[in-house]
């Protein structure tokens, strides 16, 4: 990659659907589906792509970037010869965004006839097998299980006309880059590729010069959580964090809830506890089969559950537009993935909040937030409950001050009673 252009797009925020002149059956999907207005990152994208140009998105998450290589996706198979073989590949992180991919592949499309599927571990290969004899249009893949296929002979890419390569810093994050790098070797040299990340390392720069030419260059704002996310942050002890949780979920006004824990049992144990005292919980992790992570994702989806307990595995695509709160009871180990999570909630146009249990472990990372979030956090008490005021500065005002304890058996502050009367 030589050099990136940035695509200049005039009144991204004036334009509609219709203005991007896609074809007429894929504007009804897009009626259909409840769109609009493009977001930023697609009104921006779109018209490159429908040019055929190579393309470096970057753009925070929930931003709209499944629709934005989706949509010109479809534009372009509409418009091409069928051939009965593979003319798109999407390969994602995980087996959610894959379904998530999918799943909007087929709503955007429903009436043009184009078809999809998904293909990733975790569930049997011979399904995927049979599938895959048929005439599919457009594959949204997982990394390891693509190659299981391409080893075994029973995926042919060579016809592929597009590349997506979605959320490229977190498959460089889970070790993705070299089966990544191999199955470009299965595919034609002439061809169009997008890559989208929410944020740049190197590696993905080094990725990105390696694989696309020309390419148009859209950025959306800096890489921190969207503007339509509120940040609280709760110092509390490790023992005492279920207690918080609890008085939240009981005194604030919430929509859908997602919990993010830092391992796979303790989100099962928190879920466990949750359920047992009366909330529609399910949870999400890794030692789920597919099956139940399906089961679990769908009845969040619907409103079957009013609470998702999991690990990181649902920091990025699960997109349940009913999301109010994110909950960190658990930080993430770094201001990206907190990102990330954040992302959960606020998406679009919609606004939500991240409530976030700080202990003093969690030091550093508060301080990188800051520095991204910008001026001070928002820390909050919460009345009737006691922690011990020991935790180490974690205000990033490094004067030493220590945190005003949370819990105590006192009268709530004002900013608090506003808080839980919201």
């Amino acid at each position: 990659m030589e050099h990136q252009t940035p695509y200049k797009q005039n009144k991204v925020y004036q334009m509609n659907f219709a203005s991007l002149q896609l074809n007429e059956k894929i504007l009804a999907g897009a009626v259909s589906a409840g769109y609009k207005e493009p977001t930023p990152i697609q009104a921006q994208s779109i018209p490159a792509i429908i040019e055929g140009r190579d393309l470096l998105g970057v753009a925070q998450t929930g931003t709209g970037k499944t629709a934005a290589f989706v949509l010109p996706i479809l534009q372009r198979l509409m418009h091409e010869e069928r051939h009965g073989r593979i003319r798109a590949l999407i390969v994602a992180p995980t087996r959610e965004l894959c379904e998530q991919t999918h799943e909007a592949i087929l709503l955007l499309g429903q009436k043009t006839g184009l078809r999809s599927m998904s293909i990733y571990g975790g569930v049997g290969i011979e399904g995927q097998i049979k599938k895959l004899r048929s005439r599919i249009d457009i594959v949204s893949a997982c990394p390891g299980r693509l190659l299981d296929h391409v080893r075994r002979g029973t995926i042919d890419l060579s016809s592929v006309d597009v590349l997506v390569l979605d959320e490229a810093d977190q498959m460089f994050d889970m070790g993705f880059l070299p089966d990544v790098r191999s199955i470009v070797r299965h595919l034609p040299r002439t061809r169009q590729t997008l890559l989208f990340s929410a944020t740049m390392p190197i590696e993905i720069r080094r990725l990105a010069n390696d694989l696309l030419k020309d390419p148009a260059s859209v950025q959306i704002g800096r890489t921190a959580p969207v503007a339509t996310v509120s940040h609280r942050f709760y110092s509390v002890q490790m023992e005492k964090k279920t207690a918080l949780l609890k008085d939240i979920l009981d005194t604030t006004k919430t929509g859908s809830v997602l919990v993010f824990t830092r391992t796979k049992s303790r989100a099962k144990s928190v879920a466990d506890h949750l359920n047992k005292i009366g909330h529609r919980v399910t949870s999400l992790h890794g030692n789920l089969t597919q099956q139940k992570r399906r089961r679990s994702l769908d009845g969040f989806r619907v409103g079957r559950y009013d609470i998702m307990v999991a690990t990181d595995i649902a920091a990025r695509g699960i997109d349940v537009t009913r999301i109010s709160h994110v909950i960190n009871y658990d930080m993430p180990a770094t201001a990206d993935a907190y990102t990330h999570r954040i992302g959960r909630t606020g998406r679009a146009t919609k606004t939500g909040d991240a409530f976030n249990f700080i202990t003093g472990q969690d030091t550093g990372l508060v301080r990188s937030l800051k520095k991204i979030l910008g001026g001070t956090l928002q820390f909050q008490n919460v009345e009737g409950l006691t922690i011990s005021p020991s935790l180490p500065d974690i205000t990033g005002t490094g004067d030493g001050r220590k945190m005003r304890p949370h819990y105590g058996k006192r009268r709530a502050s004002n900013n608090t009673r506003a808080f839980r009367n919201r």
